[in-house]
C-alpha cells in the first residue's frame, strides 16, 4: 500500500486513504495522485475538497462503506452519514464539492434531497453517471486550479458592428436582419437615431409598428415617469374636486351671510371672553396661614 503522507502543495490530487480501491482512481488521468491525511475524500486544490458519494444498484456485491461507496439503500437507512461527513469538514475548504455518481433508475428524489443538503451547507453538487465521468471531473478540477475564469466568462465582441447589433436588437421586434438593413441604409448609429418614420417604413421588413418602436427608443426618455405622472394627475383631480365643492357651497349661501353670522341669525349670543387670571405669587402662597 502507498504510504500516507502529509498533503503537499504540488500538482497531485491528494486522496484520502479510505478511497483505496475506488474504481474512479483509475479514471483520473493527466494529473498525479498521492495519499494524504485529509478531511475530504479528494483534495483537488489548496482550497477545494471533494466528498464522494455513490448511488449504486442493489445487486452490487462489493462492500460499500469501507470505500465510501454508499449505496442508495445504505443512504436511506443511514441518512445521517453524509451529515457527519459534512460536519467534519467544518470550514476547511473554500469550495466544497459533493461528487455524486449515480447508476440507478429511480434517482430523482435522492438527488433532490442531496441538492437541498448541499444548498444548506454551502456545497456544490456534481452528478456523474459513471466512473469515467467522475474521474474526469476530479482531473478537471485539478487542472483548472490556477487558471483564470476566462473560459466560462461571457465573450463580448467589442467591434462596432457587434455593439450596434446588441444595441438595436434590444428594441422590441428588431432582429439581426433589421439591424443589417438599418446599417446598410443609414450607415451609422447617429443616422438611424435621426431617421424619420417615413424613412424607416420604406425599408424592407420595417412596418409602421416597428418604425414607431425604433423612434420611441431614441426619442422617449429613458426613465419611466408613468407612476409619478399618475400620482400628479390624481392629486390635480383631487384638488380640482375640492375647489369645485367649495365653490358650490359658496353659491348655495345667500349673499351677505357667513358662518360667523349664523349664530346671530339664530338668536344666540356668544358669551364674553373670560377675564385673565391674576399673576400667581409663589411666596405669598407659601407664607399664607394654613
Amino acid at each position: 500500500k502507498p504510504p500516507v503522507v502529509v498533503p503537499g502543495s504540488g500538482n497531485n490530487i491528494v486522496v484520502n486513504p479510505c478511497q483505496r480501491g475506488n474504481p474512479i482512481l483509475e479514471c483520473v488521468r493527466n494529473v498525479g495522485k498521492e495519499f494524504g491525511d485529509i478531511l475530504a475524500d479528494y483534495q483537488v486544490g489548496r482550497t477545494t475538497g471533494v466528498l464522494f458519494l455513490r448511488h449504486v444498484a442493489r445487486n452490487w456485491r462489493r462492500t460499500a462503506v469501507s470505500h465510501r461507496h454508499i449505496s442508495l439503500r445504505y443512504h436511506r437507512l443511514h441518512p445521517e452519514y453524509i451529515h457527519q461527513r459534512i460536519e467534519k469538514l467544518v470550514q476547511a475548504y473554500t469550495l466544497r464539492v459533493l461528487l455524486l455518481m449515480c447508476d440507478v433508475s429511480e434517482h430523482q428524489e435522492p438527488i433532490r434531497e442531496l441538492t437541498k443538503i448541499c444548498l444548506i451547507n454551502n456545497m456544490t453538487i456534481m452528478v456523474a453517471w459513471n466512473a469515467e465521468e467522475a474521474g474526469f471531473y476530479l482531473s478537471t478540477y485539478k487542472q483548472f486550479e490556477n487558471k483564470p475564469p476566462d473560459l466560462i466568462k461571457e465573450r463580448v465582441d467589442k467591434t462596432y458592428d457587434a455593439m450596434l447589433r446588441t444595441a438595436l436588437t434590444s428594441i422590441s421586434k428588431v432582429n439581426k436582419t433589421d439591424v443589417e438593413t438599418l446599417r446598410t441604409s443609414f450607415g451609422s448609429f447617429a443616422e438611424i437615431a435621426q431617421a424619420s418614420s417615413e424613412q424607416l417604413q420604406k425599408l424592407p421588413g420595417v412596418g409602421q409598428l416597428k418604425a414607431r418602436r425604433i423612434q420611441d427608443a431614441f426619442r422617449k426618455p429613458f426613465r419611466n415617469n408613468a407612476t409619478s405622472s399618475l400620482s400628479a394627475q390624481l392629486l390635480t383631480t383631487h384638488l380640482s374636486q375640492a375647489n369645485t365643492g367649495k365653490g358650490k357651497q359658496k353659491e348655495s349661501d345667500p349673499p351677505g351671510t357667513s358662518a360667523a353670522a349664523a349664530p346671530q341669525a339664530s338668536g344666540q349670543v356668544s358669551p364674553p371672553p373670560r377675564e385673565p387670571s391674576p399673576v400667581w405669587d409663589l411666596e405669598l402662597d407659601l407664607n399664607s396661614p394654613s
